[in-house]
């Protein structure tokens, strides 16, 4: 079953409490503090695997939680840290919180902390200075990040296919690439979005053909648009129009309206558009679906097919080709130019000056949410 949307709740794990402890030796009877520091909570961590194709498996699995780490103790033992949690998403999985993207896997073998461990308190060795040499105190453990994300599927291909339903999308794909869609001649046959790769002068391409839309799409009709997710990524949208519709002109303006209601990123893309299931229809009516289309938008490069003849096929999986090339040559330019500009930052380790900050609070008797424990024994917490 293809699922393309969940809801999860994560749980990094919450760090250890530091340890209050004093060394305790035969002939030492001052050993001073040795209070080892808490453990770190481990991470919650995703990783894009080709392996896999849903979000199915989180409808059953919702909430996701990582391993606390364990305290400190004596001798300046620090704790365990928690074992993070590893977990396996499809390739093109988005981690969502509160609408924010927290993560976007685009490759096999691609990792990404979706919630960081909290760190583990500091051991009252710590704690120790010229004027305190028998310190009480010790910092509780940090707690997790917890939230409930929303993730998302999007396929990964670098051609979308578009159109309203029964423009013979599957019938496209299933010609020129390995995919093997249903194929029927009633609308709405493809319910979910198929991969297809398509061979063209030794090149190869990806295809991913999604539910048919209709007019109205955005506002929920038909299948509503909630399959556009997956064309998003693509590098071109194919925009096939079926050349017996009676005014291929209209048909084309309405998917266009569809696509920019749902995104005006998405109706930027490259596009070709293509007169469908041509074999046999004269050429004075290629012509006028041709201009129809030519009137709605005259920049747009109209070309004919006929799947089920083979005509016309290559040629547009040629023009595919090199919209595709330049898209990826564009971007690999604009990664140079901003790994050049980027500057290395040079920062005070965190932990470090949580830890001054605390020891000052302490020496100025500023401490917030103290826990005793015993009669002297104290805690500080974070907050």
């Amino acid at each position: 079953m293809f699922v393309d949307t969940a809801k999860v709740y994560i749980k990094a794990g919450k760090g250890g409490n530091g340890a209050i402890s004093f060394r305790h030796e035969i002939y030492i009877p001052k050993g001073g503090p040795d209070g080892g520091d808490g453990g770190k909570g481990g991470d919650v961590v995703f990783v894009a695997s080709k392996d896999s194709d849903t979000l199915i498996d989180f409808r059953f699995q919702p909430k996701l939680i990582a391993e606390d780490g364990k305290a400190g103790s004596g001798q300046k033992s620090s704790g365990k840290s928690g074992k993070d949690l590893e977990v396996k998403v499809p390739i093109g999985t988005v981690v969502k919180r509160d609408g924010e993207i927290v993560a976007d896997l685009t490759y096999d073998g691609q990792r990404a902390i979706v919630a960081h461990g909290g760190d583990g308190g500091y051991g009252n060795w710590h704690f120790r200075s010229s004027t305190r040499q028998t310190p009480r105190i010790a910092e509780l453990g940090n707690p997790g990040e917890t939230y409930d994300a929303e993730l998302e599927l999007k396929l990964l291909a670098d051609v979308g296919l578009i159109g309203f339903p029964n423009a013979g999308k599957s019938t496209f794909l299933s010609v020129v690439s390995n995919a093997t869609p249903e194929i029927a001649d009633y609308p709405f046959t493809t319910i979910t979005p198929n991969l297809g790769v398509a061979r063209v002068d030794d090149k190869s391409i990806l295809i991913a053909d999604i539910p048919g839309l209709i007019e109205g799409a955005s506002d929920g009709k038909g299948l509503g648009d909630r399959f556009l997710r997956h064309v998003e990524r693509t590098k071109v949208l194919l925009h096939l129009v079926d050349v017996y519709n009676d005014d291929a002109g209209k048909a084309y303006a309405d998917i266009r309206k569809e696509l920019e209601k749902y995104s005006a990123d998405l109706a930027s893309h490259p596009e070709i558009v293509a007169l469908t299931k041509t074999e046999g229809v004269d050429t004075e009516i290629i012509e006028m679906q041709t201009a129809a289309i030519l009137q709605q938008n005259p920049n747009a490069l109209v070309m004919t097919i006929s799947s089920s003849a083979h005509q016309g096929l290559t040629e547009v999986l040629r023009e595919l080709r090199q919209i595709i090339d330049a898209q990826k040559a564009e971007e690999q330019s604009e990664a140079v130019e901003e790994e050049a500009e980027a500057l290395p930052v040079i920062t005070l380790e965190e932990k470090e000056a949580k830890h001054r900050a605390h020891h000052d609070k302490y020496q100025l008797g500023e401490r917030n949410a103290i826990l005793a424990l015993g009669e002297d024994a104290e805690y500080f917490d974070e907050d």
